[in-house]
């Protein structure tokens, strides 16, 4: 039985323990190793942890933190069986991720006192960016939320027809220009557009380039300050989505788009076909930018809202 109380509907809970099955599977197979003959955790099993943490994509800083919590333990209570290891890594890094406020949501809400809220979408090309646009405005849609969505990613067919498809699927209005527009005029056109179809939220994807990190910088602020002329606030959201299974590639991607522009979200995609789903927990812990939604899998339900009490759970599960 679970320790934790359940939060989320059992479905959306049966897809997150599949989804992580294989991050679970590789970590607890590494954990077994790091322990096998020892019965009681003293410091050759805390190197071997530290080591099982690294390479499960945990990231150095979090895994120091968490060794020092588990140290912490050992030095209090003095004799810790290595039969203990899973609960205590279990909440320890609870523990971690409890130290902020984020991950708390257990559905997809978005503020009421900003109408149309304003999302931008960037991220590098491959990471499920357009995918994630997509799922988002179907998750929207069935809340009852009038959804407009802008395809400013005018460097790529591909990008402007992917976003199409959603579209259509979703049952939700794309704007649009001819590849090769100017990004900030799409932009312009699809924050009007929702203004005066009096929508509650607009998702605007932009394009996925970081080869040079000036005209990342350069391109992203004209947008922004193109959407300021009809709303002067916008956009009230920079989510970046990465792909999780790209593991310390998406802590560095992270990085370099927060010094591009103000992120205030992260997506971390791809959970289901990898085993470095610890990536997230690294991710909650180093960045002060929330985890805000996890990619579990192919369908529109896959995408999930990040509950770090809900992910803990599954992953020790």
């Amino acid at each position: 039985m679970s320790l934790f109380k359940r939060i989320f509907s059992k479905e959306k809970k049966e897809t997150l323990d599949k989804g992580l099955e294989k991050s679970k599977t590789t970590f607890f197979s590494k954990l077994s190793k790091a322990v096998a003959g020892k019965s009681k955790v003293d410091d050759d099993v805390l190197d071997n942890l530290e080591e099982v943490l690294v390479s499960s994509d945990v990231g150095v800083a979090t895994t120091l933190k968490i060794i020092d919590r588990i140290e912490a333990r050992v030095a209090e209570d003095k004799y810790l069986g290595t039969d203990e290891l899973n609960k205590i890594l279990r909440e320890e890094i609870a523990g971690l991720l409890a130290e902020t406020n984020i991950g708390n949501e257990t559905e997809f809400n978005i503020p009421t006192h900003k109408k149309p809220y304003v999302i931008m979408v960037v991220g590098v090309n491959g990471v499920g960016k357009t995918t994630t646009i997509g799922k988002l405005a179907a998750q929207f849609k069935k809340q009852g939320l009038k959804v407009v969505l802008g395809a400013a990613d005018t460097f790529r067919a591909a990008a402007i027809d992917q976003l199409e498809v959603w579209a259509t699927r979703s049952e939700v209005p794309l704007v649009k220009q001819k590849m090769g527009s100017d990004p900030a005029s799409v932009a312009f056109d699809t924050i009007e557009s929702a203004v005066n179809q009096n929508a509650d939220v607009v998702i605007i994807d932009t394009a996925g380039r970081l080869h040079n990190k000036v005209n990342l910088m350069n391109e992203l602020t004209k947008i922004k300050r193109v959407m300021q002329k009809v709303i002067d606030d916008a956009p009230h959201e920079v989510l970046l989505v990465l792909d999780g299974s790209t593991g310390q590639n998406a802590f560095e991607q992270a990085k370099q788009f927060s010094l591009a522009t103000e992120v205030t979200s992260l997506a971390v995609t791809k959970l289901d076909g990898t085993a470095k789903g610890g990536v997230v927990i690294g991710i909650s812990d180093q960045f002060k930018i929330p985890v805000k939604y996890i990619g579990v899998g192919e369908g529109i339900e896959d995408l999930q809202v990040f509950n770090k009490i809900e992910f803990v759970d599954s992953f020790f599960k």
